[in-house]
């Protein structure tokens, strides 16, 4: 099995800054990809940032330029560092990870979720 644990979330105001950390433990033979989504109250998951391999990212539009995805593969770690925040940045912040727990399967895990709320 394998647990992903997020935590950096919090309360901030707008304009500030929070880095959400995302620590995969358990069977883990190697990680193909990680990545952040989000849920607002009343909408749907959305896709924040992703990381290929360790380095290929991608980011959603309304992120680009504020967000920063990075993993520290040693750690079996992601981060995601959030600058510039805005209210509607206000979310339950869920990282995920493509793990392959031997050289046949690979596996999607999710965490738990952290909140991040930003006050206007």
């Amino acid at each position: 099995q394998v647990q992903l644990v997020e935590s950096g979330g919090g309360l901030v105001q707008a304009g500030g800054s929070l880095r959400l950390s995302c620590a995969a433990s358990g069977t883990i033979f190697s990680i193909k990809a990680m990545g952040w989504y989000r849920q607002a109250p009343g909408k749907e998951r959305e896709l924040v940032a992703r990381i290929i391999s360790g380095s290929s990212t991608n980011y959603a539009d309304s992120v680009k330029d504020r967000f920063t995805i990075s993993r520290d593969s040693a750690k079996n770690t992601m981060y995601l560092q959030m600058n510039s925040l805005k209210p509607e940045d206000t979310a339950v912040y869920y990282c995920n990870a493509n793990v392959m727990v031997n050289t046949k399967y690979e596996y999607l895990y999710w965490g738990q979720g952290t909140q991040v709320t930003v006050s206007s």
